[in-house]
């Protein structure tokens, strides 16, 4: 497979269009799928059938309730064991779309002690990973930024979340890899290596220097993610998956990318990742150490 056709785009980079206007303008800039977010989908019958003549392909999708633990930024149950039951419904919905992987993140522990929070979302996970299976797709866990974990995670590394993997006891659950989250973790490239075959899928953005937020993302090669460091390692390793460009990018900001018609982001989101592939590092090149993250107060 070509890079191009391993091509796509995470729907939530395109928050206000509707799943009809992100499958043209995906189709139209030349990417080959579409991460699909439940919260777009109205009229199955209808989304299935445009989805279809798109030629597109489902590639890493989100359910509507993203965590098992309640996220303090996004609306939601509060009770784990009904995020837990959204989270089914939302694998069995999107399972007909025929996803390359599903995804979800644990959620932060809130007022739960570490023990308490942890347990819950194991056993949430064995449920999750069961339904899944059934559904005959690829379920996965993502581990988010560390600096905004208060807000969103137990985990931050993949160690970390092969750690809790092997708690649940469920070896089809994979890692789901960001390279905004997990660009600036100590010995990254040397876990890439090592773990490549449990990931799930890529997303792909950038890290804004400073980063104001956590939905202040950028295009790849607009930051300092060492974008061509991460790339050249996931495909030296093996990785032979899908790459999404996901951005997060507030529309409270002055130049959120957000604000863009979706034609023109996924235009430059296109040819933001093909730059960035294209400079990857060969086998044998340095590996720059990571620069620590800095925020603008």
């Amino acid at each position: 497979m070509t890079i191009e056709s391993r091509f796509s785009i995470s729907e939530i980079s395109t928050v206000a269009a509707s799943f009809a206007e992100d499958l043209d303008a995906f189709r139209e800039a030349g990417a080959a799928g579409i991460g699909i977010w439940e919260f777009k989908l109205a009229d199955d019958e209808a989304a299935l059938k445009r989805f279809a003549e798109s030629g597109l392909v489902a590639t890493h999708c989100v359910p509507a309730v993203p965590s098992i633990l309640p996220l303090p930024e996004l609306e939601g149950p509060e009770e784990p064991e009904v995020r837990v039951e959204a989270i089914c419904s939302g694998i069995q919905r999107l399972a007909a779309f025929e996803p390359e992987a599903i995804l979800c993140l644990t959620g932060p522990r809130g007022e739960r002690s570490e023990e308490d929070a942890r347990a819950t979302v194991v056993e949430g996970l064995r449920r999750i990973a069961d339904e899944a299976s059934k559904a005959g797709v690829r379920m996965s866990v993502e581990p988010i930024q560390e600096r905004f974990a208060e807000s969103w995670t137990l985990i931050s590394t993949i160690p970390a979340t092969l750690d809790l993997l092997e708690e649940v006891g469920k070896p089809e659950l994979g890692v789901f890899f960001d390279t905004w989250h997990l660009w600036n973790t100590e010995g990254l490239l040397e876990q890439i290596e090592r773990h490549a075959s449990r990931f799930a899928g890529v997303h792909v953005a950038d890290w804004r220097e400073p980063t104001r937020m956590n939905a202040d993302r950028v295009l790849p090669g607009d930051g300092v993610a060492r974008l061509p460091a991460i790339l050249g390692a996931l495909e030296r390793a093996g990785y032979r998956g899908w790459y999404d460009v996901e951005i997060f990018s507030d529309t409270g900001l002055e130049d959120s990318l957000w604000a863009l018609p979706p034609r023109e982001f996924a235009a430059r989101a296109r040819r933001s990742f093909l730059r960035v592939w294209a400079a990857r590092t060969s086998v044998g090149e340095p590996m720059v150490p990571p620069r620590a993250p800095s925020f603008e107060a």
